[in-house]
């Protein structure tokens, strides 16, 4: 990468890959496994359809089978091997995640699907989940591209107890309850085996904007002219605060620098909004930083800013990956300039950027900002599989299923929603308010 500077449908399938094989079907890979793990003997049983079982804690060991999967398997960038190994080695680790990497094989020990689950503690309980949860936007398996011809497919049900019961029966893997959050209903072109089982729908959506082939046109197809107007004036009392340049860093260096400055303005946003910073949480900046500044995924994840004269007006960290751009962090400067859409003009320039590079989909993952219907022709609709196996594990699954349930009732309850985000705000600036407080009175 060089450095340049310069009404929404019902849900939809969306989530396919870069471009269907010419034949309509891509042959499962043949690889074989290793029977060791880390040391430890590696976890074997069977499942209904003659499937092979295969479960390994060490990250390590699944490494080379995993990235020569990757290539022909449907999946979104949060179930790559690149960005999973990064999450546990700055974050999973600290927090005592054990991996539960799932291997499911045919009778050709070709490998049909990878499930990427892990066992993390929440307090005294033990919970099944998805490896990288917190910052997977879209949760899921990797699959073969055959294997919705593969009877288990149609039944993954008794696929899924028999992995349940083989992780059960091993200490390592044991758990209170199975926490699966935040699946789409497609993997690539595949219908997603895991909505097979009893699901909710997630508390928040994800919105998706089908790119045309021009920048103009599309942007005409989205904005009325009148919008168009008055965003031209913003940006020329922009351009008055100094030269605008949209800058892509190379460097490991200029990245780094570029996603500090992402962090900070972001920071400063959250405390405004009265939520959680999540690069205070333990390892969160370092696995950011470690996304940006290695070559080996440097492809994959993309950093940008928009400059305003000397001043960092926007910033932005992405992901491109099969013809799509995920919009992961965006944030911009919270100063005079702000009142001129700083990350306005930066959303257009990646929007224009994408369009260029020939992607077909702009995603804006998940959460509800209003901002994203003014782009997004298709909504996702998310859903979780939530399921207790003990006393205690079905006390906490019916307190989450509880205020699960009511916070979709809010997000989804527009009066409810206005003032739920209020109250956090308002709460926020008191928190702001005493702090200093406090501060000024040592």
């Amino acid at each position: 990468m060089s450095e340049i500077s310069g009404t929404l449908h019902p849900r939809e399938r969306v989530l396919i890959p870069e471009a269907p094989p010419a034949s309509g079907l891509r042959e499962c890979p043949i690889a074989h496994g290793s029977d060791q793990d880390s040391g430890s003997p590696l976890l074997r049983g069977a499942a209904p359809f003659n499937i092979a079982i295969e479960i390994r804690s060490d990250l390590a060991s699944a490494a080379d089978e995993w990235k020569a999967f990757e290539p022909h398997a449907d999946c979104t960038p949060f179930q790559t091997f690149g960005w999973l190994e990064k999450w546990q080695r700055h974050i999973g680790a600290l927090k005592g995640t054990v991996p539960a990497v799932v291997f499911g094989r045919d009778e050709q020990r070709r490998i049909l699907f990878i499930l990427p689950l892990a066992i993390g503690r929440r307090s005294v309980l033990r919970a099944l989940t998805w490896l990288g949860l917190e910052l997977g936007d879209y949760n899921g398996p990797l699959l073969a591209n055959c294997f919705f011809e593969h009877p288990a497919a149609k039944d993954f049900s008794a696929v899924w107890k028999a992995v349940v019961a083989l992780l059960r029966s091993d200490a390592r893997f044991r758990f209170d309850l199975i926490d699966l959050p935040k699946m789409p209903d497609t993997i690539g072109m595949q219908e997603n085996p895991f909505l097979r089982l009893k699901i909710l729908p997630h508390r928040s959506g994800a919105y998706v904007a089908t790119l045309g082939r021009s920048w103009d046109g599309y942007y005409a197809s989205r904005r009325s002219a009148s919008t168009r107007k008055t965003l031209r004036r913003k940006q020329k009392q922009l351009e008055e605060h100094g030269e605008i340049r949209f800058v892509e860093p190379a460097a490991s260096v200029a990245a780094a620098h570029t996603l500090a400055t992402l962090i900070e303005q972001k920071s400063r946003v959250f405390a405004r909004m009265g939520v959680e910073n999540i690069f205070m949480r333990p390892g969160y900046r370092d696995f950011y930083l470690s996304l940006v500044t290695d070559p080996v995924v440097r492809d994959f994840v993309h950093v940008s800013r928009l400059d305003v004269g000397e001043t960092i007006a926007a910033t932005n960290l992405g992901l491109q990956f099969r013809g799509r751009y995920y919009l992961i962090l965006s944030s911009y400067h919270g100063g005079e300039i702000s009142r001129f859409g700083p990350g306005r003009t930066h959303l257009h320039e990646l929007l224009r950027r994408a369009i260029e590079r020939g992607f077909t989909y702009f995603d804006f993952t998940i959460g509800d900002e209003p901002y994203k219907l003014d782009w997004a022709d298709r909504q996702l609709v998310l859903y979780d599989h939530l399921a207790a196996y003990t006393a205690r594990g079905w006390l906490v699954a019916s307190a989450v299923n509880f205020l699960r349930a009511a916070t979709r009732l809010i997000k989804t309850t527009p009066v409810l929603w206005h003032l739920a985000v209020k109250l956090r705000a308002f709460a926020g600036r008191f928190a702001r308010t005493r702090k200093a407080a406090v501060g000024a009175s040592e």
